[in-house]
């Protein structure tokens, strides 16, 4: 191989290889992309127009359950469901009412309160209901088992084997 430089370009004439691209390539490039991209707004914009104008012209009402929706279903006019839509209305604002919701529970769940004040059930909030947990220790169950030595509560079980 010969490392002889190609065309007569050497770094003698400036340090850069002259066969890189030239600056004009690089505008008529740019203008070009500029030129498409408005062509394909103003073609976009004519298909929706078209398509707008078109789905006007077949649809005479959306729903028999709507009486006053406006011209343009981009913009919604104010107390928009509740005037147009008839009764029940069964959500209105469904992100405030999940909100309204959550509140409700984070109440509940760090106040005290009644659950049936007849049989005197009460609520307690939930840390303290944890603290007890941890103070108190878990309620003991009795198990049932196969062999009759073992007794309703664990410790119970314990004391019986160490008497023997």
């Amino acid at each position: 191989m010969t490392n002889a430089p190609k065309h007569g370009n050497t770094p003698a004439h400036g340090g850069f290889e002259r066969q890189d691209l030239r600056p004009a390539g690089i505008v008529y490039f740019l203008l070009g992309l500029g030129v498409v991209t408005v062509i394909s707004l103003f073609l976009l914009r004519g298909v929706f127009s078209y398509l707008e104008h078109r789905d006007r012209a077949r649809q005479t009402s959306i729903s028999p359950l709507v009486n006053n929706l406006s011209e343009d279903t981009r913009h919604v006019p104010r107390g928009y469901p509740q005037d147009v839509f008839p009764n029940p209305k069964l959500e209105e604002d469904e992100r405030g009412q999940l909100n309204d919701i959550r509140i409700e529970e984070e109440n509940k769940l760090n106040s005290y309160g009644w659950v049936d004040e007849k049989a005197g059930t009460v609520r307690i909030p939930i840390e303290r209901a944890m603290d007890l947990m941890v103070e108190r220790g878990m309620p003991v169950r009795g198990q049932s088992s196969a062999s009759g030595n073992e007794s309703a509560r664990p410790s119970e079980a314990v004391k019986k084997t160490e008497k023997k």
